[in-house]
């Protein structure tokens, strides 16, 4: 560029990353591949004093395409002097970065979600343990507990990540629950019901349910003998016009039932 800023050189280069041609070029203000937001705040007469005063100008920022269409962008502004050191004009080096922005920016948002899943993950685990203590009668009672819960929380986990935790079906979620009872392909354990699915945070909270009511069935209900049989089935409905999950467990076949003498760690997850 001339010191006012109008383009001497266009090379293939500045052809290929802006899509002016040269004839396009030669002669116009080299700031017409800055945003207009930059155009009016004057960046590249800024960039252009810094040059002559400091000897380049950088930036990094967003620029446009002749389609309109734009690109992030480092740039490098230097002084092109004469023999005997006086300014000239200016080069400018551009270099298209757009990729490593937006792989930034993703790294970004997935740091951002990971810390977010952490904290709720760490959240429901201290939730986890301190409703298991209480009530406690022994050390072992409550370490044997604490595992069960944690696993059946990790199992869940394990159905998400297979699904690059976005999201999973209710079916899946049933299953696993039948599997870590050991009634896979077992007649004692009977579900059904339509595709459902469930975001993150809910596939978690319905995994520790389906776990509590299991743990509840296999040492008070239908579970806790050779006989019982549970039943599981499940069906959309609408609720002014927002969509519900109406689900039914039910168990036969069991021990008499009676009402618990205090409310457990289970129940009060359910309620």
């Amino acid at each position: 560029m001339d010191l006012n800023g109008l383009v001497t050189i266009w090379n293939e280069g500045a052809v290929r990353i802006l899509g002016w041609s040269e004839e396009e070029m030669l002669g116009q203000p080299a700031g017409v591949f800055f945003t207009e937001e930059d155009q009016q705040n004057a960046i590249p007469q800024r960039e252009m004093r810094d040059a002559l005063e400091h000897g380049r100008g950088n930036d990094e920022r967003w620029h446009l395409r002749k389609d309109g269409s734009k690109f992030w962008a480092s740039g490098e502004m230097m002084v092109l002097r004469s023999d005997g050191g006086k300014p000239e004009g200016f080069l400018k080096i551009l270099r298209d970065r757009t990729e490593e922005r937006h792989s930034q920016e993703r790294q970004k948002l997935l740091m951002h979600e990971l810390n977010h899943r952490l904290k709720n993950t760490l959240s429901v685990l201290q939730s986890i343990v301190t409703q298991s203590l209480r009530g406690a009668k022994s050390v072992a009672e409550v370490a044997s507990t604490l595992q069960d819960r944690i696993s059946a929380y990790s199992r869940a986990h394990d159905i998400l990540m297979h699904e690059n935790w976005s999201s999973t079906d209710l079916k899946s979620i049933v299953e696993s629950a039948i599997s870590s009872l050991g009634l896979e392909g077992s007649p004692r354990f009977l579900s059904s019901g339509p595709h459902v699915e469930l975001d993150p945070q809910a596939a978690l909270a319905i995994s520790l349910v389906l776990h509590e009511l299991g743990t509840n069935a296999r040492k008070y209900g239908a579970l806790s003998n050779a006989d019982g049989l549970i039943t599981m089935r499940w069906t959309v409905i609408k609720d002014a016009g927002e969509p519900f999950i109406e689900a039914t467990w039910a168990e036969s076949g069991g021990p008499k039932v009676v009402p618990p003498r205090k409310i457990g760690f289970g129940s009060r997850l359910i309620r």
